[in-house]
């Protein structure tokens, strides 16, 4: 029920296209620009293709991010995300966050999701390529990926913990709690640069957990 709320929400949001043709992914829009596509049957036996383009860095019109559909390379919708485009069988919906694309998968009537293929050109496409042709160093740098969000997670509670101890009815019930890691300055600043990065490299698989990659959202 929470689903279909969020999803009739979604539709809400959706603007109709205008019709222009969709522009070739380039080089310089490596890690600004997502472009993900999948192919529909439809009734009379041929293929629809449905992409969807986001601009990760916001519209020239307003700076606000925007998912674009694309049919058969044709505008045909956009909508501010999260976004939920009615498709053939089911709904495309997609979400971004600070570090890219989250979620774009098409979810059919009866729930079952399909994620879309990415561009081989977009920096989606082409870490998806690295774990085709090397996956023994994809997973290691997935390992490292959750491995400096855990240590992220872990130092920042360990931080917050404190100050919050003082507050005085906190302190009234569980006492003082002192933090037992005190690291300089350039180690906070370096750690989180890394949890920034393995946050990007999460994204570039849409992979995302409330936990590991939303304390940064």
């Amino acid at each position: 029920m929470l689903d279909q709320w969020r999803r009739g929400r979604a539709e809400r949001r959706i603007q109709a296209g205008d019709g222009h043709a969709l522009r070739r992914f380039r080089r310089w829009q490596l890690f600004g620009r997502s472009l993900l596509s999948l192919r529909l049957p439809l009734d009379d036996g041929r293929e629809r293709e449905y992409t969807i383009d986001v601009r990760h860095w916001g519209e020239r019109e307003d700076g606000e991010i925007w998912a674009h559909l694309y049919v058969d390379g044709v505008h045909h919708a956009r909508s501010r995300t999260p976004a939920a485009f009615p498709v053939p069988g089911g709904h495309i919906e997609v979400a971004t966050s600070d570090f890219g694309i989250k979620r774009c998968h098409y979810v059919t009537t009866d729930d079952a999701e399909r994620r879309l293929t990415p561009d081989a050109r977009s920096a989606e496409g082409r870490r998806a390529r690295l774990h085709r042709r090397r996956p023994t160093l994809s997973r290691w740098i997935g390992c490292v990926s959750v491995l400096l969000l855990v240590i992220g997670i872990g130092l920042n509670l360990l931080q917050v913990l404190e100050p919050i101890s003082l507050i005085p009815p906190v302190h009234e019930v569980v006492g003082t709690f002192t933090s037992p890691v005190r690291l300089p300055l350039w180690l906070n600043l370096a750690l989180g640069v890394g949890a920034a990065l393995a946050s990007v490299e999460r994204a570039l698989r849409l992979r995302y957990s409330w936990l590991l990659d939303g304390v940064g959202n």
